[in-house]
């Protein structure tokens, strides 16, 4: 809940900054102040691009829009210590913390070197300018408190990292942390010898006619405690995509995955039916082969599910075999398609 409170809050400001840097660039281009204007726009280039604007835009391109946009108001900032006003030097303090959000630290690092240097050199040129060596005490004072509060920031980021491994609508694991995890059970079943298999549960959408998402949404919290009913203390299970989930099963061969998939499968399909939605599950099996990695087992349990799905749903499909129908009461593993 604090975390969508937080988004919210941020979204809100993202929409009402954006209106008043489009708000400022007009207002200068009227009053014939083309440097100003053409800043104020830059930054609003910068906050419509971002993630905090609209979550889609976390994806390719919008990051690298947002990255131009600010290679564009930093160039128009530095210029403006030779050309003016000075005014808009002034926006320069905020640059070191727009930098380290917006590019690598290593990176950010750089560019906010080269910005001190710069605007200390164009300080000592600018000899018309009374309060030129104050400007540079300011800006030098901002930089180390960005500095702190990249620092800070930093550090609340691990810190709030394991409070932030579950996804906070189904209580499963977070994606981002599902390779690391099965790379790490793939090493420790390699070294003890043990079996491991994973299963991805999707429900099947595609064969409604029906617009389901909103009802499911509703329900997602009931999916994820049920998938948590049914798995031990040592499996875990991760929300993979918006209406799909992978659970680990460490020790547990691929016979015995598929029964455990079929339990699932009809568990679900009962929940789902008990609240009103005309919806099926199919899931996915996939046991770990010799020369198995992370992606490539992943991958595996996800070709079974799309296969299950291509073959009506409402089934459970393991990847070892798929040579003979399964039947959607009963699991059956089928061998490869020759």
């Amino acid at each position: 809940m604090a975390q969508m409170a937080e988004k919210f809050l941020l979204s809100k400001l993202s929409r009402a900054g954006f209106v008043a840097l489009i708000a400022i660039a007009t207002l200068c281009a009227v009053l014939g102040e083309p440097m100003v204007a053409a800043a104020a726009a830059a930054a609003a280039g910068i906050v419509i691009a971002g993630k905090t604007f609209h979550p889609n835009r976390v994806h390719q391109p919008w990051p690298r829009i947002q990255q131009a946009f600010f290679v564009v108001l930093l160039l128009i900032l530095l210029a403006s210590f030779w050309t003016g006003p000075w005014i808009l030097s002034h926006w320069l303090y905020a640059l070191p913390l727009v930098a380290f959000a917006l590019v690598p630290p290593a990176a950010a690092a750089v560019v906010t070197l080269i910005i001190a240097v710069l605007a200390m050199i164009a300080a000592q040129w600018a000899v018309g300018l009374a309060d030129r060596h104050q400007m540079i005490s300011a800006f030098l004072l901002t930089l180390l408190l960005s500095a702190l509060l990249v620092f800070l920031r930093d550090y609340k980021t691990r810190q709030l990292a394991p409070l932030r491994r579950t996804d906070e609508l189904t209580q499963a694991a977070s994606r981002e942390y599902l390779s690391a995890d099965l790379h790490k059970e793939i090493q420790r079943s390699e070294r003890e010898g043990t079996d491991m298999s994973i299963i991805m549960i999707g429900l099947d959408t595609h064969l409604s006619d029906d617009e389901p998402d909103e009802d499911i949404r509703s329900i997602l919290p009931r999916i994820g405690r049920y998938l948590h009913s049914q798995i031990r203390d040592f499996d875990t299970y991760y929300r993979v995509a918006d209406l799909q989930f992978l659970v680990i099963l460490p020790g547990i061969s691929t016979s015995d995955a598929i029964a455990r998939a079929e339990t699932i499968r009809k568990g679900l399909a009962t929940l789902l039916e008990s609240h009103g939605m005309n919806l099926t599950v199919s899931t996915g099996i996939a046991g770990l082969n010799i020369g198995d990695d992370a992606n490539s087992l992943q991958q595996s349990a996800a070709n079974a599910l799309r296969r299950a799905q291509q073959q009506g749903g409402n089934r459970s499909q393991a990847y070892s075999s798929w040579s003979q129908p399964a039947q959607p009461s009963q699991p059956r593993a089928e061998g490869p398609v020759a």
